[in-house]
């Protein structure tokens, strides 16, 4: 499975991947879920946000136990963050068959959309469409770099925009989700451990920073004569990470877009993202509002995610059962924090990252973690799935 995709996407020049929501490169993805689906004589449903489910029995009559994860990426991002967890569902279900395990519930396989933001801005749109997070009118309105609405995007794709929004009947069907996911950082290595769970998702979220000039030539202006919007931000870059290091949280200006971007002209408007993220969110609020006042940017909040413990009975019964494993906390968002928010009961287990690299091409994990990572989901499924 793992070799049927890890050339879709990929950027020959970097070994990175370009995974966009909706592009040809998700399409083709998409595309293999539901073959992967096909071939386990699994029931497929796409749900209305374009959310994709592979149920091994039906859950309609029960809410059954959910696995999976997503396929898009962050742009020139690594092979593991999102797929693994997707490939390593279809794996965990396998063994649980060769096993010949009979769960008493059933059991699902999910593939959740766009849940980098890469495209969009906005992350995790799948699961906060389904859960009722995310407006659909404002969802339907976010562009792209192209300018392309989701809307129109999903109107290109064949899909209904008009059908957003919150879905209860997919959300009844849901009676626990366990997401399995690279390690984003070196806890597990630092644990000596192949797999982990995790205890807690920091809060986080993204803002938009408008520094507004005046464009005008680099070679006949002078420089008292200047109102250059880089300066500001170049201030506020330099600001923002001394703040988060006498906060103790971090901040990151990862994403800017400057206009007209030409070499020999003075910058008109210079729009940058804000990832400030954290233990404790009245600290990453603070530093926000410390850098809105200080900068003289127009600033507007494009997500926010409260702190998410996931249910620490949950997490508790899977550490017993994959032996004692450790437990973390991790600065990174996901879809299982969005259910866990959403009420409902989710949990998540961590495979060890030896570089501890992300969002990267560096990202890796080795063989025999990953399939320790897969031993330790089918465990947890099958305990899950005994009642």
């Amino acid at each position: 499975m793992w070799g049927a995709i890890e050339h879709l996407g990929r950027d020959g020049r970097t070994g990175g991947y370009l995974r966009d929501a909706w592009s040809p490169a998700d399409r083709e993805l998409r595309e293999w879920f539901r073959q992967e689906a096909e071939r386990r004589g699994l029931d497929l449903r796409e749900d209305r946000n374009g959310n994709l489910w592979a149920w091994w029995g039906d859950p309609s009559g029960r809410p059954g136990v959910v696995t999976g994860s997503h396929l898009d990426s962050v742009r020139q991002g690594g092979a593991f963050d999102g797929p693994l967890g997707v490939v390593s569902a279809f794996a965990a279900l396998d063994a649980l068959r060769a096993r010949g395990a009979e769960p008493a519930r059933p059991l699902g396989v999910a593939c959740f959309t766009d849940e980098e933001g890469a495209r969009f801005g906005v992350p995790c749109v799948g699961s906060r469409l389904l859960t009722g997070v995310l407006d659909p009118d404002r969802a339907r309105g976010l562009t792209d770099d192209e300018g392309d609405s989701l809307a129109e995007v999903l109107s290109r794709a064949g899909r209904d925009p008009g059908a957003l929004g919150r879905d209860d009947e997919t959300l009844r069907h849901i009676g626990v989700f366990l997401e399995l996911h690279v390690e984003q950082g070196r806890g597990l290595v630092d644990a000596d451990a192949p797999v982990g769970v995790a205890s807690a998702i920091w809060p986080h979220g993204r803002w938009r920073f408008d520094f507004r000039g005046q464009a005008n030539h680099a070679g006949t202006t002078r420089l008292d004569d200047r109102d250059d919007p880089m300066l500001p931000f170049a201030r506020t870059v330099l600001r923002a990470r001394e703040a988060a290091e006498r906060a103790g949280v971090l901040a990151t200006f990862g994403k800017v877009r400057v206009s007209p971007n030409n070499a020999n002209a003075v910058p008109g408007l210079v729009s940058a993202w804000l990832d400030a993220r954290g233990g404790r969110e009245d600290a990453v609020r603070a530093l926000v509002a410390e850098l809105a006042d200080s900068s003289g940017a127009e600033v507007s909040a494009e997500s926010w995610t409260p702190v998410v413990d996931f249910d620490a009975d949950l997490r508790d019964r899977l550490a017993a059962v994959l032996g004692g494993a450790p437990a973390l906390p991790t600065g990174a968002g996901h879809d299982a924090g969005i259910l866990a928010a959403a009420g409902v009961p989710s949990a998540m287990v961590f495979v060890r990252n030896p570089t501890g690299i992300s969002h990267s091409p560096d990202e890796h994990a080795e063989t025999s973690d990953c399939h320790a990572g897969v031993a330790a989901l089918a465990d947890a499924l099958e305990d899950l799935c005994r009642s």
